[in-house]
């Protein structure tokens, strides 16, 4: 077959299979793998013409681009404010799940002490590719996410170097240890002269203008992989310890364009993730999954159900930690595309090397992908909450400007049971709303501050509604990936700027709420007038037209906002978005008096 229809077969069906995962609410790894399994083993319709060599080689790119972007979403403020228990799960918690990882593949899958010794640290990773998408549709409290996110960015290239250096032990250096720290030293070194001194200087050359703004993402793309294959000529495989500081730097150092920087190489990760977990299964045969036996089943329970959860307690002793947040991670702890990789490299490598059962450890890791990513997959959403470390449902409002208007709605849709937080950086016009026991933000919604702590995993809708129209759109734009961009919405400019051609494009802001014109002055000034905010119930009789010939002239007679499934759930309205409203769906306008006649 030939290069160009491998790799469009490859890329279809890594992307088919993301989009299923997310139509059916399953981890997308699990449809990857699968769909790489078919492919490969099962079908024989990818089969790479090149050396296993060459392969893994070029998996280590894709895995580099991919752990340089986890690196770039560590914040240092999060570190510290979940410092004390980062600090015990990148320390001390990889040396505790080699060991304990360790003693399992010798005394419950039957491997040999090398062998045993480098499953164990492969296992050590618990993977960011599989943790982050798992925490956005868990909706975890930030702390706990912090917890988990910074576990597995940091402990993936920690769980690789720890397994080069096992490697080395027992296959290059003839069991000297000497060579092995000496090993683990230059890793540390490399890391800190190309991964640290290297991402300073890009973002120092970047700050200054020394590229310009179009080539930024694609030549700092070129800059990871060429630290990432230097750190390797230096010390084998520590080029995944240099990206993840790489992206560290450059993550913390406040880029103007670290934004833009962080969207492109999210959607690079995307794609890589697609193909890598594609192509990683097709190296598995038939052979491979015939060695899975009943030890095989009986050490992925060991992994499951003692090694990591006697890793975090005794990690964890003496640790400021909630109890929750240590229950939580004492069974969540999915592998990834790190942990396939590496055991791609080195199950080959030892059978060459004289250790024969070796060959168990790629499909051994590949089951303890499979178990870890469904069971976690499935049971993190229920078990945070159940815990109290997530939203229940993902139903509200978050309003960020507070005004007479914005705190009338608020109460209503609290007297709807609906959850509503009012954000805004001045404490004086929030004492209202507080006064109302409505819950409030106070800071600047766009500050790291709010991005650590303002929690808003619970809430479904944003409503801009300062009197500034550009701060409004800025709010949407910097938000609408957070919530969905057709669940952020604005109050529009008053009628006076409302011209099409001279007003913001809806490329550069959110969608217009209700039915522009409506500002902020306009709302507060009908409030004023006596206008309220009302609800009346639909039914087979009374339909949406009927209360529009009740009401009269949209915008101008009245204001519909939005609506309230029978099961509770929130929906803003905008005309220039889709509205579904039916029998048995409550509506929210606003309305001179008691225009519309609201029905129980």
């Amino acid at each position: 077959m030939h290069l160009a229809t491998l790799l469009l077969i490859i890329l279809g069906a890594g992307l088919a299979s993301q989009w299923l995962a997310w139509q059916i609410r399953l981890p997308a790894i699990v449809i990857l793998i699968a769909s790489g399994l078919v492919l490969g083993p099962v079908t024989g319709v990818i089969d790479f013409a090149m050396a296993p060599e060459e392969l893994t080689e070029l998996i280590g790119l894709g895995v580099a681009i991919i752990l340089f972007e986890g690196g770039m979403d560590l914040k240092l403020g999060e570190f510290r404010r979940v410092g004390h228990g980062v600090a015990r799960l990148t320390t001390i918690g990889p040396l505790l799940a080699w060991l304990l990882g360790a003693l399992a593949g010798h005394f419950v899958a039957g491997l040999t002490w090398p062998v045993a010794i480098v499953l164990g640290a492969i296992l050590v990773v618990t993977g960011p590719t599989v943790i982050l998408p798992l925490l956005r549709q868990a909706r975890l409290n930030k702390e706990s996410a912090s917890l988990l996110k910074w576990e597995g960015i940091v402990n993936d290239p920690v769980g690789v170097l720890l397994a080069v250096l096992a490697f080395q032990y027992f296959t290059i250096s003839g069991e000297d240890w000497t060579s092995v720290l000496l090993g683990l030293g230059k890793a540390v070194a490399v890391a800190a002269l190309l991964g640290g001194l290297g991402g300073w200087l890009t973002g120092w050359f970047y700050r200054r203008g020394a590229v310009p703004t179009h080539l930024k993402p694609p030549m700092l793309m070129v800059l990871v992989l060429a630290a990432y294959w230097a750190s390797n000529q230096v010390q084998h495989e520590a080029g995944l310890l240099t990206v993840t500081v790489m992206g560290l730097v450059i993550g913390n150092m406040q880029l103007v364009e670290r934004e833009p920087l962080r969207h492109f190489k999210e959607n690079l990760t995307v794609v890589l993730l697609s193909v890598l977990f594609i192509v990683i299964p097709t190296q598995l045969d038939a052979s491979h999954l015939q060695l899975i036996s009943m030890s095989s089943v009986l050490f992925v329970l060991a992994v499951l159900l003692v090694v990591r959860p006697l890793t975090i307690a005794l990690a964890t002793i003496g640790a400021p930690m909630r109890w929750q947040d240590r229950l939580l991670m004492a069974w969540i702890a999915p592998r990834g595309i790190v942990a396939a990789a590496t055991a791609s490299i080195f199950g080959p490598a030892l059978v060459a090397a004289g250790y024969p059962e070796a060959e168990i450890l790629m499909p051994l890791v590949f089951l303890v992908i499979l178990v870890t990513v469904v069971i976690h997959g499935l049971t993190l959403g229920p078990l945070a909450r159940r815990l109290k470390l997530a939203a229940e449902e993902e139903n509200g409002l978050l309003i960020v400007g507070a005004s007479d208007w914005t705190r009338a709605l608020a109460n209503v849709l609290e007297d709807l049971h609906i959850d509503v937080l009012i954000a805004d950086g001045s404490w004086h016009r929030l004492k209202a709303a507080r006064m109302d026991g409505i819950r409030t933000y106070y800071g600047e919604v766009l500050s790291e501050h709010a991005e650590h702590e303002l929690e808003d995993e619970h809430l479904s809708y944003l409503l801009s509604a300062t009197d500034n129209d550009y701060y409004n759109a800025l709010v949407c734009k910097a938000l609408g990936g957070e919530f969905g961009h057709h669940r952020t919405f604005q109050l529009s400019p008053p009628s006076e700027s409302s011209d099409e051609q001279r007003r913001l494009t809806l490329q550069q802001r959110g969608y217009f709420a209700f039915e522009p014109p409506v500002d902020a002055r306009s709302l507060d000034q009908r409030l004023d007038d006596g206008w309220t905010i009302q609800t009346t119930r639909l039914s087979e009789r009374f339909e949406l037209d009927q209360l529009k010939e009740r009401l009269g002239e949209p915008g101008e007679d009245w204001l519909l906002i939005g609506s309230v499934s029978p099961d509770g759930k929130l929906q803003v309205y905008s005309s220039e978005h889709a509205f579904t409203a039916e029998a048995d769906w409550r509506l929210l306008y606003f309305a001179p008096g008691q225009a519309g006649s609201p029905q129980s």
